[in-house]
């Protein structure tokens, strides 16, 4: 018997909106296209990718362009708020809360490394971690700044998740921009690791930042380096491109240079230290799970996948395991490699509110 609350019955559940919101097509989940870059203002710019949803493989076609001038890479046509929500659905809640804390539980010594650097420059009183998800970050960190009070801010439900665990103080729910106001200059450290990606207009996320830090408090970001090497080498199966979730790939000069206008100096960067070895690994589940696509969890389909559909995706991972092996070793074996020569797939910057001057 199925119980209630099982797979088979959420994805039932969910079905009915999906195939509502596809019965009227999903090119009205996006804007017009630009014809400048969002950064910088040029009207010089190239597709770096075409590409489709990799992840959860809804239907529709992205496109990342980038600057001639600036290097900003950013989403073209962007999504929609309603685009965001639809595409957003089920990847990191709902019916892929599970996958992705799993993968989020992994990264433990990540987020220690990044608790780290901060207290490199004294322990913080107060840390508003905006973009948490489900607040494994402040929890990990609670543990290794122990004088530290972590708040969470994010649009879902699991930033009300982290509190009633009790790994965050407190939870703002909604959006960083229109919440900073009502969080002026209470914090001492406010960090957005892998945030900035997402949002639409990271430049008001950083003002946003500047309202909600107090005099020499301390941002701290971390990014998906667009200028690393696997992004050329793995094209379209490079995971940090993450479309269509990813709205902007910020270089970090042009990080730098929009901090400093901002009223903000850097004070540190890490090139090499956040890099994940997971690029080859990722790249290879992510090909095989396009070439059978037929999960069972995909309730944007009609129906679920047949009997025979199901035992070929099967079939197909336990065949392809020698190649997860393959690729995992290299990516463990091109690490220290890689972390030396631009082949980090993410950096970190800590920058430090000037004073109340600009903005």
């Amino acid at each position: 018997m199925i119980e209630n609350d099982s797979p088979a019955v959420q994805v039932a559940a969910r079905r009915p909106g999906y195939l509502a919101d596809l019965a009227e097509g999903v090119d009205r989940f996006f804007e017009p296209r630009r014809a400048s870059c969002p950064w910088c203002g040029s009207a010089a710019l190239r597709t770096r990718l075409r590409t489709t949803d990799l992840l959860q493989h809804k239907p529709g076609r992205f496109v990342l362009d980038g600057c001639r001038d600036c290097g900003h890479t950013f989403q073209n046509p962007r999504l929609t708020p309603a685009g965001l929500e639809f595409y957003y659905r089920d990847c990191y809640d709902g019916l892929g809360e599970k996958s992705m804390s799993g993968m989020f539980e992994g990264n433990r010594a990540g987020y220690r490394s990044r608790a780290e650097l901060v207290r490199g420059f004294g322990e913080p009183g107060e840390w508003l971690d905006v973009g948490m998800g489900h607040g494994h970050f402040c929890r990990e960190a609670g543990d290794l700044l122990l004088g530290t009070k972590f708040d969470g801010l994010d649009l879902s439900d699991g930033v009300e998740v982290a509190q009633r665990k009790g790994w965050v103080r407190t939870a703002h729910r909604g959006s960083f921009v229109d919440l900073a106001g009502e969080l002026g200059g209470r914090y001492d450290v406010v960090s957005m690791y892998h945030y900035l990606e997402h949002t639409p207009d990271p430049k008001r996320e950083l003002t946003a930042a500047r309202t909600a830090l107090r005099p020499g408090g301390l941002l701290a970001i971390e990014l998906p380096d667009p200028e690393c090497r696997w992004a050329k080498v793995l094209g379209r199966w490079w995971l940090p491109w993450l479309q269509p979730q990813h709205l902007n790939l910020i270089p970090i000069g042009n990080l730098r240079t929009e901090l400093a206008a901002r009223g903000f100096t850097v004070i540190a960067e890490q090139r090499g230290e956040p890099h994940a070895a997971i690029d080859v690994l990722a790249a290879s589940v992510m090909a095989v799970n396009a070439l059978t696509i037929g999960g069972e969890d995909l309730a944007w389909r009609p129906a679920p996948p047949g009997r025979p559909r199901r035992i070929l995706r099967k079939a197909a991972f336990v065949a392809c395991v020698p190649v997860f092996v393959l690729a995992a070793l290299l990516d463990r074996l091109s690490a220290p490699f890689g972390r030396k020569r631009g082949w980090s797939n993410a950096y970190r910057v800590v920058a430090r509110r000037d004073d109340d001057t600009g903005g």
